[in-house]
């Protein structure tokens, strides 16, 4: 291997750390704040046409007032199936249907439940940064191998390795900035 090869062993580490930052912001912003978000119901799966189906696959979802989502299924006939599904979701929300759409409030949080949040909210963030240094100590190891093997030169290998330290750093920075973001929307600092 020569030197083309560190560049696209970064190329895969800086992809591969993209891919779990951006897997932690999804998580992320699937955790309520007191206000709406379709994003909230990204987790909640329907029994429709036979199969678990994405909420937003059978339904169009908006927010009408910063409290509230309105989800308007795409068959009426699944309304019920809707409903249901919203309801068994571990989100405590509590939707009405009028047989159109589906009104689903955003009730406000509580001191302890915006705590216990936040707490969900850290254990997140720290599997993000996790699975980020899991990256990292594969691509280190793969440094050495190569370094072993003889494919390339001790001042190759500390360059590539100090290359992939900086990716994570950034990559870590990444995940803690998207950690405090969503402690400011539920604690309010």
């Amino acid at each position: 291997m020569d030197v083309t090869d560190l560049k696209g062993l970064n190329a895969e580490v800086k992809k591969r750390m993209d891919a779990h930052i951006e897997f932690a912001r999804k998580e992320l912003a699937g955790v309520r704040s007191g206000r709406a978000s379709t994003a909230l119901l990204d987790s909640v799966h329907v029994d429709a046409y036979g199969s678990k189906m994405p909420l937003n696959q059978v339904a169009t979802l908006s927010i009408p007032e910063p409290a509230m989502i309105v989800a308007q299924p795409f068959d009426p006939s699944i309304m019920p199936a809707l409903e249901r599904a919203i309801r068994l979701s571990d989100l405590g929300l509590n939707p009405s249907s009028d047989g159109k759409v589906l009104r689903i409030p955003i009730p406000s949080l509580t001191d302890e439940r915006r705590k216990e949040l936040s707490r969900h909210v850290h254990k997140l963030a720290e599997e993000g940064r996790n699975h980020v240094r899991a990256v990292r100590r594969e691509a280190n190891d793969k440094l050495k191998k190569m370094l072993k093997d003889h494919q390339i030169s001790e001042d190759d290998e500390k360059r590539a390795l100090e290359s992939v330290q900086k990716l994570t750093d950034s990559a870590i920075k990444s995940v803690d900035e998207l950690q405090q973001k969503k402690d400011q929307e539920l604690l309010g600092r």
